[in-house]
């Protein structure tokens, strides 16, 4: 099994990843971007821990169609127990109740299980441990962000003491600010929980879901939305930092940030499945960062509370994940320029204009605010940038970012004949026609039958492969499938797909990046390889860990899972390939 073999709980304000032993292993608070409280995954000392004595076995599991984790331990004389964790969600008062808390029941199955509570919560990146204070029926942690209290129904001493004891009753631990729980804690632990899977239940049961691999896209809307912070919109690329693309890799980010690329995947396959408010919330965040910059450079990724200023630095406190450090917190990848942000922009507001669903109708005063978007792409679509994969110390002109700016021109020409604006219509369809001509005539190498890396190029990247999905050219266009016959001949590794193989900041890549295998698969079911694809992607899901996430990487040697965690690219892959290759309801009912 793979050492990432975490679940995860959260409730689209905070998040918990969680160990096949219950161990609360990374936590951040007061939301998912905030300081590790539990840090243990990255080497720390700070986790939340439930030791059974003469354990032998652990099972781990989700409720159904929920965030709400399971896991069993057994010892060697019988005794079983359950350790239920949820962060709460819920609809409470009209609104959604997504408090910044956590939730931990221990429920005796059977037997008499001895076990002891260990908790450690560490402040400044490791640096220290938090001390706790007691209350009659809480420990309270002074932290920099206000503190947070743990409210229990089981002795307090016991937990201070970390003594061993006989649990003969169920128990109960909320998590959250440092303030009163006026109620019976196993009361409202387990009301909340009742709460929380029913919430859950209604929101995967208005998924429009393909027949096909239903399990496996319900467990990635899921993640993904696990992934949004809510109050704002911003959906994070991954709930970690640090864990690296392979072991002493030094390619180890932090990726709790929104990055306008990874959100535009993310709203994209949430919106393929129906799940609309998601877009609605993201639409939020997305005029504001375009409102900010008024026409000017946009950043590629920004805070979840649209913070601009991402400084990078290593928590040197830390050693890292399996002791591979850096531990990186901030990303300097907000200071660089990457020109595939404004068709990502456009791109993701598209459906907003079209669909009629939408509580909020956009028109158009929004269409102008986007404008000056199509306008930057246009004046940069064939000039140097950093590319989707952030080089930190190289430029060109990439051909994925180029073609994305394409797709900023074409969707505004397409908006504005929706909105019957027939000048603008124009306007926009002839400024994506002068994109498109230049692309094909820089970044096609006759030689290759490829669309190569960057303009005059004679190298591969897997994001090209795109093309076909936004647009660009058809799938049967032979350009494209020779594009696709050369990725899958030098970029491929058994049934895994690296971004590049060329050197970069950090040398040769040595794990294959995830979301471009989903890529892959999309295109060789495009050009007609059906079968082929079917097989990759049923070997990849194969990959995945025992409650079917992904992280951003795999080791194809060893099929081991590198990489942040839980990747919203990797899981999104999932969605758009199954809902690709499914077979229709119509089909089988």
């Amino acid at each position: 099994m793979s050492h990432l073999n975490q679940g995860i709980i959260g409730n689209s304000t905070v998040a918990a990843l969680i160990d096949t032993d219950a161990r609360i292993n990374w936590l951040c608070l007061p939301k998912i971007d905030g300081e590790p409280i539990f840090d243990a995954l990255l080497g720390g000392k700070g986790s939340f821990n439930i030791w059974m004595e003469d354990r032998v076995s652990t099972e781990q599991s989700y409720e159904p169609n929920t965030a709400v984790l399971r896991t069993r331990l057994t010892d060697a004389h019988g005794a079983i127990l359950d350790v239920i964790d949820f962060a709460p969600y819920f609809v409470s008062r009209d609104r959604n109740f997504r408090p910044a808390s956590f939730v931990r029941e221990i429920k005796v199955i059977a037997g008499s299980p001895c076990i002891k509570i260990e908790i450690n919560a560490q402040a400044n990146w490791g640096e220290h441990e938090i001390k706790a204070r007691r209350g009659v029926h809480h420990i309270s942690y002074d932290t920099n962000d206000g503190g947070f209290r743990i409210t229990t129904s089981m002795p307090v001493s016991y937990i201070l003491s970390r003594t061993s004891f006989v649990l003969d009753r169920d128990v109960s631990f909320i998590c959250g600010p440092d303030e009163s729980v006026a109620e019976n804690v196993d009361f409202l632990a387990r009301d909340w929980r009742e709460r929380t899977i029913d919430y859950w239940r209604r929101w995967t049961r208005s998924l429009a879901v393909p027949p096909d691999w239903q399990a496996a896209v319900i467990r990635a809307a899921i993640t993904l939305k696990l992934c949004v912070y809510e109050e704002t919109g911003g959906v994070v690329a991954a709930l970690t930092t640090s864990v690296p693309e392979h072991e002493g890799s030094q390619r180890n980010w932090d990726y709790r940030f929104c990055w306008i690329r990874d959100a535009y995947f993310s709203v994209t396959a949430l919106n393929r499945l129906a799940s609309m408010e998601t877009l609605e919330h993201y639409m939020r965040f997305l005029r504001s960062v375009v409102s900010q910059t008024k026409g000017g450079h946009i950043q590629p990724v920004y805070g979840i509370g649209l913070e601009t200023d991402l400084t990078e630095d290593i928590a040197t406190h830390l050693p890292g994940y399996r002791g591979y450090g850096p531990v990186r917190r901030g990303n300097q990848a907000a200071e660089h320029i990457q020109h595939d942000v404004y068709g990502q922009i456009v791109l993701a507001a598209t459906q907003a204009f079209l669909d009629e669903r939408l509580l909020s109708q956009v028109g158009v005063a929004e269409f102008e605010q986007l404008e000056p978007v199509g306008e930057r792409a246009f004046a940069v679509h064939d000039t140097p940038d950093a590319g989707i994969w952030e080089f930190r110390t190289l430029a060109y002109v990439h051909t994925s970012s180029a073609i994305m700016c394409w797709a900023a021109c074409d969707r505004l020409s397409k908006i504005a004949n929706y909105l019957k604006l027939e000048k603008k219509t124009i306007y926009w369809a002839e400024r994506a026609e002068i994109i498109h001509k230049h692309i094909l005539s820089h970044a096609f190498n006759e030689e290759m039958n490829a669309f190569t890396a960057s303009y005059g190029g004679d190298t591969l990247d897997a994001s090209v492969l795109l093309m076909a999905e936004i647009g660009f050219l058809p799938a049967s266009d032979p350009r494209y499938i020779g594009t696709v016959e050369a990725v899958d001949r030098d970029l491929r590794e058994g049934n895994h797909i690296y971004r590049y193989k060329t050197e970069d900041d950090f040398g040769r890549p040595q794990t294959a990046f995830t979301a471009c295998t989903f890529w892959h698969i999309d295109a060789l079911y495009r050009i007609g390889r059906k079968d082929e694809a079917r097989e990759m992607f049923e070997t990849i899901l194969e990959q995945r860990n025992h409650l079917g996430l992904l992280s951003e990487d795999v080791d194809p040697k060893t099929n081991e899972l590198w990489g942040n965690y839980p990747q919203t690219y990797s899981m999104v892959g999932i969605i758009n390939s199954a809902n690709l290759m499914s077979r229709k309801w119509t089909d089988i009912v």
